[in-house]
């Protein structure tokens, strides 16, 4: 039988809540025509999915979207056969299908892995789609220069630890914004950040504006709210802020436009400081620029000049903890859930 998760069907809140999904069994699928059978061996849970349920692209009855690595049983698909590891979209499920008729983001290509290049979990975090949001909105979006100062919030996260690092190898000056002390401790004393300052302290704003004083060049937003607001005064002439995501307003009353707020928030000191605000959507960056960014991070990873810390759950039954926990900030690095055995451990 088949395990997964789906939307119960009871109103979603703003928050997810015990009741907000049910756990269903059914038979595993067979592939068609043009089509793969694959085990789930890790769920990748991003921010991003609570938006996909609020909205309704995630319905009752299916598996719950997410990002997966799996491994090929049957294949009917071309370039696919039983063994191989693939990139895909399974979701909140045991088991699944790819290809023709499978419904999944189009810039989700299902794709063959190779464990030489990293471990097969990396694929959905600093070697996958995470990887690619850190690189195109630090690299290509806000291109830090050396000696400026770049600041990242939720630093300790899956794409802040990555984007802080990749500004730090291009010789800015990197301070992180994170939750509690160890998250703080890990992104200085691990992964080489120059600051980095807590949203918890009674004190952040204050803290922010000492571990800045010359001002912010670069701001990597994945917050919004309280802590956007400390970052706003401190933006300096011509100042670049990359929008990834808004995580403290994915539980905003339904209707709500939490960039709107933000830019009408911000609109003063933009105008008066020439500050430049481009949304970050990685979609747009799969089909141009995804090899180019293998080729440069894939060897920094290899080589420890770029490190990744996983947050690896076991088991399909606590998938939606560890999603509410993840939306909490309560886990600490990229968070995974493994529902099958990994071949390659």
């Amino acid at each position: 039988m088949n395990r997964y998760w789906t939307l119960s069907g009871k109103p979603i809140g703003a928050w997810p809540e015990a009741d907000t999904f049910e756990l269903r069994e059914g038979p595993i699928p067979s592939p068609g025509p043009g089509q793969a059978l694959t085990r789930t061996i890790y769920i990748s849970l991003d921010p991003y999915q609570w938006a996909y349920k609020r909205r309704g692209i995630d319905t009752p009855s299916a598996p719950c979207h997410a990002r997966t690595i799996a491994q090929v049983i049957e294949s009917r698909m071309e370039g696919f056969a039983p063994g191989d590891l693939v990139f895909n979209t399974n979701g909140w499920a045991e088991y699944g299908l790819m290809g023709e008729g499978v419904a999944r983001p189009s810039y989700m290509i299902p794709r063959k892995l190779d464990p030489a290049q990293g471990r097969i979990s990396q694929a959905v975090g600093v070697l996958g789609m995470l990887g690619l949001t850190a690189y195109a909105g630090m690299i290509l979006m806000a291109r830090p220069k050396a000696g400026e100062t770049v600041v990242v919030s939720a630093a300790s996260g899956g794409v802040g630890q990555i984007a802080g690092q990749l500004a730090r190898l291009r010789g800015a000056r990197v301070v992180g914004i994170a939750g509690r002390e160890a998250k703080c401790r890990f992104v200085t004393e691990e992964l080489g950040f120059d600051a980095c300052v807590s949203h918890l302290s009674p004190t952040f704003a204050e803290d922010l504006r000492a571990a800045c004083p010359t001002g912010i060049d670069v701001y990597f937003e994945n917050v919004g709210g309280a802590v956007f607001e400390a970052v706003l005064p401190l933006f300096n002439p011509g100042a670049r802020m990359t929008i990834c995501g808004l995580i403290a307003h994915y539980g905003d009353e339904g209707g709500a436009d939490a960039r709107a707020a933000l830019m009408a928030k911000g609109q003063a000191v933009f105008a008066a400081r020439g500050v430049s605000v481009k949304d970050l959507f990685v979609g747009d960056f799969v089909e141009g620029h995804h090899d180019t960014f293998l080729r440069d991070v894939a060897p920094l990873v290899a080589s420890g000049q770029v490190k990744y810390r996983e947050d690896i759950r076991q088991g399909v039954e606590t998938v939606p903890a560890c999603f509410a926990e993840m939306l909490r900030g309560d886990n600490f690095g990229k968070m995974l859930v493994q529902v099958g055995p990994d071949p390659t451990l």
